[in-house]
């Protein structure tokens, strides 16, 4: 999967926005407002950064060492740097949405309410 392939998945989800607000090369998705994926452009090989469960984070660091790894300038507990080219689009699609439900698990009542009622 390319970079321009990710950001369409990660656009497909409801209430997503994407921003620039570190810098010029740094591409982050947003869920009501909150950040669950972080992908800097240009880093070469393309890689993201996606929140995790701790345990499934560590599972995935056995499973693809040196693919997935400790999330990089992230906390290394909750986040995953992933290699895109590496990776079989089908996991990656699964870890944008684990991400992506983790972020709306820790919204607000209010902000749930909210993202339903998006189109």
């Amino acid at each position: 999967m390319n970079i321009e392939e990710f950001r369409e998945l990660c656009l497909l989800k409801k209430g997503v926005t994407e921003e620039f607000p570190f810098d010029e090369d740094t591409l982050v998705f947003k869920v009501m407002g909150k950040i669950f994926t972080i992908a800097p452009l240009e880093r070469i090989p393309s890689q993201v950064n996606l929140k995790c469960d701790p345990e499934r984070a560590i599972e995935l660091r056995e499973t693809y060492d040196g693919i997935i790894t400790p999330g990089y300038h992230m906390s290394k507990v909750h986040w995953n740097t992933l290699f895109l080219q590496q990776l079989p689009a089908k996991l990656i699609a699964e870890l944008v949405d684990h991400s992506y439900e983790l972020v709306v698990s820790k919204l607000t009542k209010k902000q749930k309410t909210e993202l339903k009622g998006l189109i």
